[in-house]
This record gives structure tokens, sequence and C-alpha cells, in this order.
């Protein structure tokens, strides 16, 4: 197990929203988390990150208890956030974007190369390298915010509305990509409005309602649930 949440609990100073919520995630799983608006799923990804420190219950990643460590060093250790809306610097070219996101890997020679990898594989943004960040479209910024994990490659990416005010077209562009990547064995637990679109590329899903657990099941599962299409599919 890559990923185990335990019972956990987390909110913002007296404020509780996550009420002894578990979950678990395999090595090479894509897990989406969906439900109502202020059902807590971004609380989960940002507790489970280490912005945000839970008042209970355990973290464990790939083995080890980090329900207190911070952003910084899960990063280390292979697990990363990628938040919802600002996820860029949009006065930093899009080159040093990539840069920043590769400073924990220490080493100039690879952190060059996967630069190249990702310009390569993004000609969109490859045209714009030199361009403050904030000329780019809003598909083009998530891509660019997408593009950290591949210089990373983290065991664990955490996503938070991956697809969030793109058009369509460019939302199936973000999701083909969270595939590609998966493929290459990186997991991934994502935060996703889009419901469907979100269960459609995960193994498994949960759905949260006021901070609680209330179903889990994979992915065409959860799709095929009379709750759920009813509820959060528009069925």
């Amino acid at each position: 197990m890559l990923l185990e949440v335990d019972q956990l609990t987390a909110g913002y100073g007296p404020v509780t929203i996550l009420h002894q919520i578990s979950l678990v995630l395999s090595d090479s799983e894509i897990v989406c988390i969906i439900g109502p608006n202020g059902a807590g799923k971004s609380t989960v990804l940002r507790a489970v990150s280490g912005q945000i420190t839970p008042e209970g219950g355990r973290v464990i990643f790939d083995g080890k208890d980090m329900t207190r460590h911070g952003l910084s060093e899960k990063a280390g250790k292979g697990l990363i956030f990628i938040p919802q809306g600002q996820n860029i610097f949009p006065n930093l070219t899009v080159l040093e974007n990539l840069e920043i996101s590769g400073f924990i890997l220490g080493d100039s020679e690879k952190l060059s190369s996967a630069i190249k990898n990702v310009l390569e594989e993004f000609p969109m943004i490859m045209e714009k390298k030199n361009r403050p960040a904030r000329e780019l479209s809003g598909g083009q910024r998530q891509i660019l915010a997408l593009s950290r994990i591949l210089i990373l490659y983290p065991r664990l990416a955490l996503l938070d509305e991956p697809s969030l005010g793109l058009a369509p077209l460019v939302v199936d562009l973000i999701f083909q990509q969270i595939g590609e990547m998966n493929q290459k064995g990186i997991s991934f637990l994502l935060v996703e409005q889009n419901a469907r679109k979100g269960l459609s590329v995960s193994h498994r899903g949960y759905v949260l309602e006021l901070g609680k657990n209330r179903l889990t099941g994979t992915g065409q599962e959860l799709l095929n649930n009379e709750d759920v299409q009813r509820l959060y599919l528009g069925g």
C-alpha cells in the first residue's frame, strides 16, 4: 500500500472539516475523490500533503508515518501536491517555473534533461518558454503545473481540481496526460468536481459528504451507482 489515510480529522482553526476520513491507494493507482461542495475533498489533499496539520488520525506514506511532516519533507520522499488555481508563478517565465519545480532534485544535469523532455512533450509551452507564465491560457497553465510531475517523477501526485474552468477539449488533454503519466508508474490521488471524468480514468473512487466517508468502489462501480448518478452525474 503506497498511501494509507487512517481516521483523519482535520480543519482550519476551530472549524473541523474532516471527521475520521479513511482511504487507501496502491502503487501505480489512480484514486478520485468526489462529493458536493463543502464535503472536504480539497482538505483531504491539504492534510495528506502537509499543507495543514491534521487534528487526529494518521497519514502513512510508503510504510512510514508522515502525519505531521510538511510539504517539503513529503516532496523529498516522493509525494507532491498541485493545488487548485494559483499553481504557477505568473511573473516568472515558463522556463523559470520549470526550473523552480525541480529544485529538490539537487542535480542540474538531471533537471536540464527533465526540462528538455517536458518541452518536447508539450510544444504548446515550448513555444512560450521565455515568456511570462501569466501570458499562458488556462489550459497551458494547467499543463505547466502538471509538467512538474514529469520533472520530479514522484511516487504519488495529489491533484486538486485539474479540470477546473477548462474547455472540454483541454479537459480531455489533461486527463490523457494523467493517464499516460500513470502508465509510467506515477500514482494519483485527485479531487475532481467533474465526477464523471474523474471516475472514468480512476481505478477506484471515494465519495465524501459533510467531511465523512459515504461510498467507495471502483471507478466503474461508482459510475454505475444510482445514488452517484443521481447526485453527482446528472442522471
